[in-house]
């Protein structure tokens, strides 16, 4: 695979090489979970439309593992018709269920591009296409890793790689301008400039329709959130108020810091998306696309075999994986409110969580191939108190980076310390609303 992506729209009938994985390294189906290389992801961003798995078990940390039913099946939760999905599923073949989902998928990636296109200058409507044309690439990479034994792999692991770039390229600006946006209202909480809303607003008001940006989680919003009640806004605990004297002297300052970095930062992820729409490897991932909006890349198997015995399997491995990474989290020591254990800015210990977002996604998309019209909000609350638990990690990272510049103020130095460890603490909260949202409720004994 070159550069500038010479034969990344090459028929799937002809040998081609490329990366197996999206972002970083690839892995066979059954091998060790690999989710950043099966979903296209890119910062911020999260969606609607969130599906997931129904019955379930007990693994170490008392984690979840549910398997993956097919709604209306022998113990379903009733959320489906009873035995609607699974007779249409065993009427259809694998290749009709895939090739229409992966049809579907490619004419909307194609829709907004060329939505993209016509926006001209309006930034907003710039804005929300790209989200769209995410949200389309994420799902078609995702169905192409989850149920890769039934395709033409060389071809759509290609791909799948090409997918991950162009996604990631356009979420960065995105990413910059919702990070930007958090941080400086968590220096106006912290200070008590402007109105500060009370802890219910924080808790119960989604603000990202108001921002217009549809993929960026409010640290302390949401139903993720509420599930975690007043204890999950650790950042609202008594121990953690700053010395206000102090940290107003450099407020401004660390404001003004962080703005000049992140509005840089953002200049240079429009540029590179301006750059990379423009390219020849743009255009190639473009021209592939519109190949899978006619012709999928599935194996004869696939043609041979009915949905209702082929696909489920695949999406059940999909959220074994799933809730195996969910059992190597710290769940019982995040249980506990304010328990101090997230506080330590360490990448190491953020990374498993940020594995779980991804296999989350794999296992909804997996659903979603299979049953469209039936959402989890359970999964679909853990997922967005995981994306909360991403924004607060990387808008704590850029505090801590921020307060690394030389020569800066004692006092700026010191606000950008107390924003890092505020934001920390969202990371706390954000791991809390996740345990209590994913580990089974224990009923009440009655007397």
């Amino acid at each position: 695979m070159t550069p500038g992506g010479a034969g990344v729209a090459q028929r799937h009938d002809q040998p081609t090489g490329g990366p197996a994985g999206l972002i970083g390294t690839g892995y066979d189906f059954g091998a060790a979970p690999g989710a950043r290389s099966a979903v296209v992801d890119g910062p911020y961003g999260g969606d609607d439309g969130i599906h997931g798995p129904d019955d379930a078990s007990c693994g170490r940390d008392g984690s979840v593992h549910r398997p993956l039913m097919t709604p209306g099946s022998p113990g379903d939760d009733g959320t489906g018709p009873g035995g609607d999905i699974s007779t249409v599923l065993a009427a259809r073949t694998a290749e009709e269920v895939l090739a229409g989902y992966l049809h579907q998928q490619s004419a909307d990636f194609l829709r907004s591009l060329r939505l993209h296109r016509e926006s001209g200058s309006d930034a907003e409507g710039a804005g929300e296409a790209a989200w769209q044309l995410r949200r389309a690439a994420r799902r078609i990479s995702a169905t192409l890793h989850t149920f890769r034994p039934l395709t033409e792999e060389a071809w759509a692991d290609q791909l799948r790689s090409e997918l991950g770039w162009l996604s990631g390229t356009l979420a960065r600006e995105q990413a910059c301008a919702a990070r930007r946006e958090r941080l400086m209202a968590a220096l106006q909480r912290l200070t008590g400039r402007g109105e500060r809303p009370d802890r219910s607003d924080r808790q119960g008001r989604p603000d990202r329709a108001k921002r217009g940006d549809r993929t960026t989680t409010s640290s302390a919003t949401g139903p993720a959130a509420r599930a975690a009640g007043p204890p999950a806004t650790a950042s609202s605990a008594p121990a953690a108020e700053p010395d206000d004297g102090a940290l107003s002297a450099g407020a401004a300052r660390a404001g003004a810091l962080l703005d000049r970095q992140l509005t840089l930062a953002r200049t240079r992820a429009h540029s590179a998306a301006l750059q990379a729409l423009g390219s020849s490897r743009f255009h190639a991932v473009a021209d592939s696309v519109a190949v899978l909006a006619s012709e999928a890349p599935l194996t004869r198997t696939a043609a041979e075999r009915s949905a209702g015995e082929a696909l489920p399997p695949l999406a059940e491995q999909a959220h074994r994986q799933l809730a195996e990474a969910v059992a190597a989290l710290p769940l019982s020591r995040a249980g506990y409110p304010y328990n101090a254990a997230a506080l330590s800015a360490d990448q190491r210990q953020d990374a498993p969580w940020h594995q779980v977002r991804m296999l989350v996604r794999l296992s909804r998309y997996a659903r979603e191939v299979l049953a469209p019209e039936y959402a989890d909000t359970r999964l679909a609350e853990a997922g967005r108190a995981l994306e909360w638990h991403r924004d607060a990690a990387e808008a704590a990272a850029a505090a801590a980076a921020a307060a690394r510049t030389p020569r800066i103020a004692p006092a700026t130095a010191y606000a950008l310390g107390v924003l890092h460890a505020d934001q920390r603490h969202e990371v706390e909260a954000a791991r809390f609303a996740f345990g209590r949202v994913w580990l089974p409720r224990t009923p009440e004994r009655k007397s």
